[in-house]
């Protein structure tokens, strides 16, 4: 069956109030309703409304639980969210005020800063990887491949206008001079510097290996028999 076909099956047969989300092997999303597909691809078309932008411009995330003002005032339990990183880019990196785990469905990279060793560390993931970030530890995803980089990200309740959803360097900076104390944002602009200068140092945003990138092509061809007439 056509993926299309497979995907209007699914849009007939979902009843009202459910919904499905297809996260293909070539890093488009499609996102079905009863009677409704709608493809989630902004680098082919036009960005849809419901998506916003997502750390930086170029990505975008669409929520599926929560809200994008979640905040003190505005609280959610958890938010839910898929995120969009466009292929061989990455993200300012940042630390966010809440916990999260973030589900890898390609190839990517994460820059991690370890208070403990003062070091900064490249965790490389391959698809189906997911990865606990605990509250306030410095960080920056990077999409290694080619396509968009799809990212199923949860957390607990900091929506992307909060003001602790993704604090850069530059922001702990000001914060810092500003005499804000409720963090020790100072320490967290210098771990944040650090990940700025040495995350290119090692190469975390370094291409696909022979092997991944002849896994990858095996997985589209997976992907292409599961949908074959």
């Amino acid at each position: 069956m056509p993926r299309s076909d497979y995907l209007a099956a699914l849009a007939a047969t979902l009843p009202a109030g459910a919904e499905a989300l297809h996260c293909g092997a070539d890093g488009i999303a499609y996102l079905i309703q009863p009677g409704c597909v709608e493809p989630i691809d902004p680098t082919r078309r036009p960005p849809q409304s419901d998506l916003l932008p997502f750390i930086d411009a170029g990505h975008f995330t669409r929520y599926l639980i929560g809200a994008a003002d979640s905040s003190d005032t505005n609280p959610s339990n958890a938010t839910y969210k898929l995120g969009v990183v466009a292929a061989h880019r990455g993200f300012t990196p940042h630390a966010h005020g809440a916990e999260h785990f973030v589900l890898s469905t390609g190839y990517a990279a994460c820059g991690l800063y370890d208070a403990q060793r003062d070091a900064v560390v490249n965790v490389r993931l391959t698809p189906g990887t997911l990865l606990h970030i605990p509250a306030l530890m410095p960080h920056s995803f990077n999409n290694r491949s080619a396509e968009p980089l799809l990212l199923m990200v949860a957390n607990t309740g900091m929506g992307i206008d909060h003001e602790d959803y993704a604090i850069t360097a530059a922001q702990a900076a000001e914060r810092a001079v500003s005499g804000v104390t409720n963090l020790d944002y100072p320490s967290m602009a210098t771990a944040l510097r650090r990940l700025e200068r040495e995350l290119p140092v090692l190469n975390a945003q370094h291409r696909m290996g022979w092997r991944e990138q002849l896994a990858r092509r095996l997985r589209a061809v997976a992907e292409r028999l599961e949908f074959a007439r």
